[in-house]
């Protein structure tokens, strides 16, 4: 992530909106066991600089990096008619050591 300018500010309320939700899968846990990574669904516009200052401000961890994945939604069928899913943008953040996400609410 050192290339190009680093912006040195962001707008508060635009950084609440660039995380979407929490991606709880089996590739998403085996990953966050694996490596220390957070996985989350963030909006199609989305630069890895809005991503890595989201997750600071909202879960007050230091993040050392990020991957950003683009999926491209199924063509589905909806009975006689034809659909598709929507397209996603996967953001996977590398905690820094020792760092920590909790989702589920509980105190250790």
């Amino acid at each position: 992530m050192s290339h190009g300018p680093k912006p040195a500010h962001f707008d508060e309320g635009r950084l609440m909106q660039v995380l979407v939700a929490p991606i709880v899968s089996e590739k998403a846990t085996m990953v966050a066991e694996k490596g220390n990574v957070f996985t989350v669904k963030v909006l199609q516009d989305a630069t890895k600089y809005e991503i890595k200052a989201a997750v600071e401000l909202m879960f007050k961890v230091s993040v050392q990096g990020v991957s950003v994945i683009n999926t491209k939604g199924k063509s589905k069928r909806f009975g006689r008619s034809m659909g598709r899913r929507d397209n996603v943008r996967k953001a996977y953040v590398t905690l820094a050591a020792g760092q920590e996400i909790n989702l589920g609410g509980e105190t250790a």
